[in-house]
């Protein structure tokens, strides 16, 4: 009789029946209060997570994109330039022009598939911008974003950081998110912690804070509710239920990734083994590992491996990101210069990020990384 294997998927919700249970209980508690948004647990994730970060403030959102389309109108780049990575999710290019500014494409280093303080002297020099919004990649915050938030403060530049992969990375004592003028989280379904659909803003600046709140509640300010609006936001509150959620994920945040890592190390070892590239996170002081990204070697095709995987039942998500945004058809309208964006277009068609969550086992991720070394071999 053959032996049944069972599938390594890229989507795993990390929340055992108790859990389950905990936040069925609550969900009841939270219908029968009647106070659906707004209320305690929306404050307890708040600061909860602010104090897990390191922030000062951190202001829950429906989703990341609507937290960073806030930002970017706090920081004020209606009517600016602001730079971003191609190589970045569609939120992060939408909430700029949202807001009213005019996105300008950063290319990307292959080591770490996001830019570097030359990349971003270079935007700078050569576009006038006048902010910028970094991504952390996969959760990789590259090894000089210190120095890129310095240049940023001196050169009187708002810095924005995407965080949206980002939940549990630290480089040199900071979270990221916190190194910036404001960071933004997501918590969609895939992402290494979630609520659902949820985001959350973090910053140190009391102000920004409060605006935030006011921007996710249709502009009234200090009132939950009432008539009277003073800001042009929008409603991009997160339900009580989610918050709770979050904090269950959040409790857990530390374990979720540090099976990641452990799943990283193993696949990783075995490609030192032959000798295939892959984004390194050791510089870090943690890494959230939200994506694990691959580098294909010469004759490697995406699609081929991909299927190469399948057949193993082994079953790779999405990269970051196959199609970068100067790409997008939705983006066509954005001008580019596409000798500036050279390694991203040679290295976003050219890498694959496995399945890795928290619910890998040791035995999945030897799989994994035994099946890619005889694929990419």
């Amino acid at each position: 009789m053959q032996t049944q294997i069972s599938p390594i998927k890229p989507f795993f919700l990390d929340l055992d029946s108790a859990e389950i249970a905990d936040i069925q209980q609550e969900m009841g508690n939270i219908l029968r209060s009647g106070q659906l948004i707004l209320g305690r647990n929306t404050e307890a994730f708040e600061a909860e997570f602010a104090n897990y970060v390191g922030a000062k403030y951190a202001v829950t959102m429906n989703t990341a994109t609507s937290g960073l389309e806030v930002l970017c109108v706090l920081k004020g780049a209606r009517g600016k330039r602001v730079a971003v990575p191609s190589n970045t999710n569609f939120a992060s290019v939408a909430a700029i022009i949202r807001a009213g500014g005019e996105p300008v494409y950063m290319d990307m280093t292959a080591e770490y598939f996001a830019p570097n303080l030359d990349i971003l002297k270079q935007t700078v020099e050569r576009y006038g911008v006048a902010g910028v919004m970094w991504v952390h990649i996969g959760g990789i915050i590259v090894p000089d974003f210190d120095a890129v938030a310095d240049f940023c403060r001196s050169h009187g530049l708002f810095l924005i950081e995407d965080a949206a992969h980002a939940h549990g990375s630290w480089l040199k004592g900071k979270s990221a998110g916190t190194i910036g003028d404001g960071g933004a989280f997501s918590f969609f379904p895939t992402k290494v912690m979630t609520t659902m659909e949820g985001g959350m803003i973090t910053t140190d600046n009391r102000a920004d804070a409060e605006l935030a709140k006011s921007f996710r509640n249709q502009g009234k300010r200090h009132a939950a509710y009432g008539g009277l609006h003073y800001d042009l936001g929008n409603s991009w509150r997160m339900s009580e239920i989610s918050a709770y959620m979050g904090l269950v994920q959040l409790a857990k945040l530390d374990r979720m990734t540090a099976i990641r890592q452990a799943a990283v190390d193993s696949v990783a070892a075995r490609l030192d083994n032959i000798g295939v590239g892959y984004c390194d996170t050791s510089h870090m002081d943690r890494a959230s590992q939200y994506k694990f990204i691959i580098r294909l070697p010469t004759g490697k095709d995406l699609d081929q491996v991909k299927k190469s995987m399948a057949d193993v039942g082994i079953y790779a998500g999405g990269g970051v990101y196959e199609v970068p945004c100067h790409r997008q058809p939705v983006f066509a309208e954005v001008p580019f210069d596409e000798a500036q964006l050279q390694v991203t277009e040679t290295w976003c068609p050219r890498h694959i990020c496995p399945p890795i969550t928290s619910g890998t086992t040791v035995q999945d991720a030897a799989r994994i990384g035994d099946a890619l070394v005889q694929i990419l071999e």
